[in-house]
């Protein structure tokens, strides 16, 4: 009877655990709360994931930021494109547009060729031997009309660096005054001297034939290669495009232009220790020579008679040369 009882409740505490258990597990599926946890992973899940928009209310909400900077970017790849087209097309005729001058390729030639003859003509009566006359007119011929021509270019590019700032600050002070683009631009054509005056003018007078101002100074900045002029195109296109106050963004161009020109001239102050130093050396040289010439004038005269002499003669001018172009590209300084 006792042995009965044991295993009856020994089978009542295993059913009521067996019972308790399957009451735990299913308890939610059918209470609902599976189905409510179930929601509010849902609801959850919505609410972190990312609201799809349309194409219209993507574009609508597009931050005016980001646009006018993809704007400035295109306008900069344009320019840099432009630039690299430019420095592929630097031709004779380029050049001698560039130092104002109004002669063609061929006069420019022809011009080059004279004076190679003459210097030619003038070593060979100093006494010079007949090949050393040949090397010297080739070189007077090829580098001489050249070193000029750049050095015209240089000197007007000066010229218009000193005017440039002015007749920007006087277009500032037109549009301010409410004067339209062209008729400040015009201002600057009979107010400023060359070569700033002519340049403005170019612009001017391109318009009345349908050339708009972003290409009238992108054709300056053809006749006149300057960082300076660069700028302006910059800021002219940028805000053709993107719109703006032209007044205050030409204002600070101005004086960007004064910043630029004042370190220029500052660079030039500190460097030109530096150029005395290379004046001195590279004219060292010439100058004992000179001096032997006049204390002992035979003394050099192996130099000119015999052609070890004259070959010598040859390569110390060659390696004078190198010296004087390396000291050169070491003291001037293009930013």
């Amino acid at each position: 009877m006792g042995d009965g009882l044991q295993q009856m409740g020994f089978l009542a505490l295993v059913a009521l655990a067996v019972g308790g258990l399957l009451l735990a597990i299913l308890y939610p599926y059918f209470s609902g709360a599976k189905q409510t946890e179930k929601r509010v992973k849902a609801v959850t899940l919505d609410a972190k994931a990312p609201v799809r928009q349309s194409l219209r209310a993507r574009l609508m909400a597009e931050d005016p930021k980001d646009t006018r900077r993809k704007q400035l970017q295109e306008s900069l790849n344009q320019l840099e494109e432009r630039e690299r087209q430019r420095r592929r097309k630097l031709t004779l005729r380029v050049h001698l547009m560039q130092a104002g001058l109004e002669t063609s390729p061929r006069l420019f030639h022809v011009f080059s060729l004279i004076v190679g003859i003459l210097i030619g003509f003038g070593a060979f009566v100093a006494g010079m031997p007949w090949y050393v006359a040949v090397v010297a007119g080739i070189a007077g011929m090829l580098g001489l009309p050249r070193w000029i021509l750049k050095f015209l270019v240089r000197r007007r590019q000066q010229i218009f660096l000193n005017d440039f700032a002015d007749a920007v600050d006087i277009m500032v002070r037109g549009l301010k005054s409410g004067l339209p683009v062209t008729d400040a631009m015009r201002i600057i054509s009979t107010e400023t001297p060359q070569p700033v005056g002519p340049e403005f003018l170019e612009i001017v007078e391109g318009q009345r034939v349908g050339i708009s101002i972003d290409q009238g100074i992108e054709r300056m900045y053809e006749r006149m290669p300057l960082a300076e002029v660069n700028f302006l195109g910059i800021v002219m296109n940028i805000q053709s495009k993107t719109g703006g106050n032209l007044a205050e963004a030409l204002n600070n161009l101005s004086k960007v232009l004064r910043d630029r020109k004042k370190m220029k001239a500052k660079i030039t102050a500190m460097s030109q220790e530096a150029k005395a130093s290379a004046a001195i050396i590279g004219s060292l040289p010439f100058v004992i020579m000179g001096a032997l010439t006049v204390l002992n004038p035979a003394y050099l005269n192996p130099l000119w008679d015999t052609t070890i002499g004259n070959f010598l003669v040859i390569g110390s001018g060659v390696w004078m040369l190198i010296g004087i172009l390396i000291m050169r590209k070491m003291i001037n300084f293009d930013f």
